[in-house]
This record gives C-alpha cells, structure tokens and sequence, in this order.
C-alpha cells in the first residue's frame, strides 16, 4: 500500500512548477525530498494535498491504487493526507484542541465536531504534547496565533500523531528548530515510521537526515526529478551541491 505519484506536470497559471514528476512512498518509509529554492518541493507536497491554486495539466496521484487527484483537500485528509506546512496559516478563534477534536469526529462520522467522540482524545493530546516538549496551555490558544517557529513545528507534529494519517508530508520541519528541537522532532519521525506511516520529508539540506536516515531520496531540480537513490544521495548533495550534482548528470547524461 503507498502513494504514488505518477508522471505529474502541473502549473500555476502560464508557470510549470513540475514536470513529469514520479514519486511513490511506501507505508512505513521515509522518503526524503530535497533540492535548492524554487525545485518544486513544496509544490510537490501541496499538489498531493490538493491546494487549489495549482492545475494538473499531465499525470495522476494515487493513494492505494486510488486516483484522488481530483478530489478536495478536506476529502484527501479523511482519506489519510496529512500536510504540515513550512509556515502554518494562523486561524484566529479556532483553539488547537477545537480543531484536533473537530477533525477526529469528522473522521469518525460523529454529528457534533465540538465536542470528543472518542474519550481518550483529550488525554492523548496532553501526552503527545507533553512528550513534543509542548507547554499544555498551547492546546488552549488559538491554532499558530503568537505561536513562535519551533511551536509550529511541533504543534503540526502533535496533529500528524493525533490524526493517525497513513501519508504524512513535513515540509522543512528542522527550520526554526534548535538541537535540542530537531533531536525530538527526529523521534517523532522515527516513531511516525515504526508506526507504519509513510513520510514524505522536504528539506533544503541534509542536518535533519543526520537524525532521521531515510530510505530513499529524490532530489528536484527545475521542477524536475534530478536523481533519485538510497540514504548515500544525501550525502552527495551535503559534499557537492545542488548545481554541481546537476552539471555532472547532465554531462553523464550527454
């Protein structure tokens, strides 16, 4: 069971932000996403969510075998997409607990989203957060008002645990974080992994995959898929960068 993502091309108005993109992940695997500003990684991640704003011009997004890439963001979320953005929107009076509690009735059928159709939501979430380095008070303030980079992070971390998604997508979760930060957000991947999710994990450099090694990696250039490997790809780009490892596949490729 995986997502795939087969031969994507899609656009945002007149400009291409990928071009015939193939990525899969398999349930409990990490694959890492890298490449420089502007390679399409984030657009990657938001296209598989279903952020409106892009067209897909070419290709299809599979979970399990099915299409949802005509479906709507709340309808690939139920169905187990789960995006923590790099820079979460703010959403004033709505309290993080209201919307944990919001999302998990949805999923399960329940009526009323206000109040916990499942019992032991409101424990869980005092544990997960306790365990994330998380002040409990934050569950009582509104969803990223005042919420400073690292409780971001962490705060969309203790929603990917809570939800019980199947794909979780972390865009850039080591920015804004320091050692003691990345190291328990580190955990929390490995966990998210052991626990059977797949994890689609973008980030710029290779500090955060001295943590967490992935299983594969896919590196974007242009929009495109420059190479694709194993942990060891990481490392090269660490030791030659982005621009060099482009000049040199593409001389091998002449």
């Amino acid at each position: 069971m995986s997502l795939e993502v087969v031969k994507l091309t899609a656009k945002i108005g007149e400009k291409v932000v990928l071009n015939q993109v193939d990525f899969s992940l398999k349930y409990g695997e990490v694959h890492a996403v890298m490449g420089p500003n502007g390679s399409g990684k984030s657009s990657l991640a938001y296209i598989i969510a279903g952020r409106e704003i892009y067209e897909v011009v070419e290709g299809d997004i599979l979970l399990d075998g099915e299409s949802i890439k005509d479906l709507p963001p709340e309808e690939r979320a139920l169905k187990g997409i789960f995006l923590a953005q790099q820079d979460p929107p703010q959403i004033p009076g709505v309290r993080l607990s209201s919307l944990i509690v919001a999302f998990i009735n949805k999923r399960l059928g329940a009526e009323d989203l206000s109040k916990p159709a499942d019992p032991g939501v409101v424990k869980r979430m005092h544990e997960v957060a306790t365990k994330l380095g998380l002040d409990r008070t934050i569950l009582g303030r509104e969803v990223n008002v005042g919420f400073s980079g690292g409780e971001k992070k962490r705060s969309e971390l203790l929603q990917a645990m809570l939800f019980d998604p199947k794909i979780v997508i972390l865009d850039e979760p080591d920015s804004g974080l320091d050692i003691d930060g990345l190291r328990i957000v580190a955990s929390y991947i490995h966990q998210l992994r052991e626990s059977g999710k797949g994890v689609m994990l973008i980030t710029h450099y290779a500090r955060l995959l001295g943590y967490v090694q992935p299983d594969r990696v896919t590196v974007l250039y242009n929009g495109k898929v420059l190479a694709t490997g194993g942990p060891e790809l990481a490392r090269t780009v660490e030791e030659k960068g982005y621009a060099r490892l482009y000049r040199e596949l593409a001389r091998q490729r002449a």
